[in-house]
């Protein structure tokens, strides 16, 4: 009964999240010229993006397969904590490895021809690392403390979290981000821009985050070492805390080095260490928010580093 209960409510807060999505697109004003309206960056304006965004595209469906066969198989009762670390770091890997080793990603991007540094694609991959990073050493322990969530596996663990998880944060975060800029780029290559366009990019974000949390906390339901006082808590207000993160880096990332093709002596270049800035810098927006639900809430934060690193 529990269980339909969640899945009743799940389906009404979804249900009524894309209605009201589906509503703003009706009121749209859509551009006269459509040729631009695009889910993929323009390969004439944006190569480096396209190219990047393209090796998610193809790369994704892979991870995704993996896993499931992991999960679905229960092949993780056969791991142990190096186990575990070699499977996510080696899925991790050709997202990690793509800016060196197959910068043009099959499309002849400009990366090709750029000192590595300098590439979309390692800029892309060092953002998505920082943030990951942070959200494991530090948003975890906001699950550890407001849902009673627990990492229950073998593992190596830094902060009291496993490092197999910085490694799978890195592959699922480029998953995400790579469908946020998606949808986020339909709609303002399609739309003129004005209020109305700026409520449904808005709203996107907004309801494609919780989708995005709710859906990794049901995918994983399965695996019975990551686990949640209450699950069915974690189904609906866990999904609401997990994506203040999306929140905050959608339309962060969408955004990330935008000129980085643009031919103009006066295009805005960002370097590796304003890379660095930018991550962190989002990555402390979402602290705080978490730390507000937090305190709202009136749940002590307790970091336990028992099980630290071994």
């Amino acid at each position: 009964m529990a269980d339909l209960d969640v899945a009743t409510s799940m389906a009404v807060i979804l249900g009524t999240m894309v209605a009201m999505v589906m509503g703003l697109v009706t009121v749209q004003m859509p551009k006269l010229d459509q040729s631009g309206s695009t889910f993929f960056p323009s390969a004439k304006l944006q190569p480096s993006k396209r190219s990047y965004e393209l090796f998610a595209a193809a790369y994704t469906p892979v991870w995704i397969s993996a896993f499931g066969i992991v999960v679905v198989f229960q092949v993780y009762e056969q791991l142990d904590a190096w186990g575990y670390s070699r499977l996510c770091g080696g899925l991790a890997a050709p997202f990690l490895l793509q800016p060196f080793l197959f910068p043009s990603a099959g499309s002849n991007s400009p990366d090709e021809t750029r000192a590595p540094w300098e590439r979309y694609a390692f800029k892309a991959n060092l953002w998505i690392a920082i943030y990951s990073f942070i959200g494991n050493y530090f948003y975890t322990h906001y699950f550890y403390s407001v849902l009673k969530a627990e990492y229950s596996m073998p593992a190596h663990r830094l902060n009291n979290v496993p490092i197999a998880m910085f490694l799978a944060t890195h592959f699922y975060f480029s998953t995400y981000h790579f469908f946020s800029n998606v949808l986020l780029r339909k709609i303002v290559t399609t739309y003129e821009k004005s209020f109305r366009r700026t409520l449904l990019f808005v709203s996107t974000v907004l309801v494609f985050s919780y989708f995005t949390a709710f859906m990794e906390t049901l995918t994983i339901s399965s695996y019975p070492y990551y686990s949640f006082e209450d699950r069915n808590t974690a189904y609906t207000v866990g999904s609401a805390f997990y994506g203040i993160y999306f929140i905050v880096s959608f339309p962060a990332f969408f955004y990330f080095d935008d000129e980085v093709d643009v031919d103009s002596p006066t295009r805005k270049v960002v370097t590796v260490w304003d890379t660095v800035v930018s991550s962190c810098g989002y990555g402390m927006i979402i602290l705080i928010l978490l730390d507000f639900v937090r305190i709202q809430l009136g749940i002590p934060l307790v970091m336990d580093v028992a099980k630290e690193l071994s």
